[in-house]
């Protein structure tokens, strides 16, 4: 059987974390006593509203992808609900929620797609589609271009080229 495309690693490295630290500041305190605590902040996960939103935006992503002929030939064989239920696993762990993903790491789960031609042009069309699909949600514009951001941060391991 074939391995099914991971499509949208590019945000492995987004919204793991969504915490940040302050010095919380007590003058009757003796310096010793002053703590840094961790706020959390929410992750994208908890922004697009969970579960529910991430599956949305995969089915909704994956309607827009196979229509289009410009990708559409990298699915061809590839079990669409498998598909669906990995890239739902693997973006509920990279917004930030449980992590329930087991795919492989960005180069080796698109080497086979690289070597039918995946190239600077498709990542496009992959970034177009994840943008439109997030927009159709409600997903605010500053969200969706740090999304795209990410992801063009790892578009050279994903297409199997030299990264510095």
């Amino acid at each position: 059987m074939k391995k099914s495309l991971v499509f949208l690693t590019a945000f492995s490295a987004l919204f793991l974390a969504g915490v940040s630290t302050s010095a919380l500041a007590g003058s009757a305190q003796p310096a010793e006593a002053k703590v840094e605590a961790e706020e959390a902040q929410p992750t994208l996960y908890e922004q697009l509203g969970g579960e529910a939103a991430v599956k949305a935006a995969v089915d909704g992503f994956y309607v827009k992808v196979l229509a289009d002929d410009r990708v559409n030939g990298f699915f061809k064989g590839v079990d669409m609900d498998r598909q669906r239920a990995m890239q739902t696993a693997f973006l509920t762990f990279a917004f930030g929620g449980p992590n329930h993903y087991e795919g492989k790491d960005l180069r080796a789960a698109h080497s086979h797609l690289v070597a039918k031609g995946l190239n600077d042009t498709h990542f496009d069309v992959i970034l177009e589609h994840l943008g439109a699909t997030l927009k159709e949600l409600g997903v605010k514009d500053e969200l969706i271009k740090h999304a795209a951001g990410v992801a063009n941060s790892v578009r050279g391991e994903i297409l199997g080229k030299e990264v510095q």
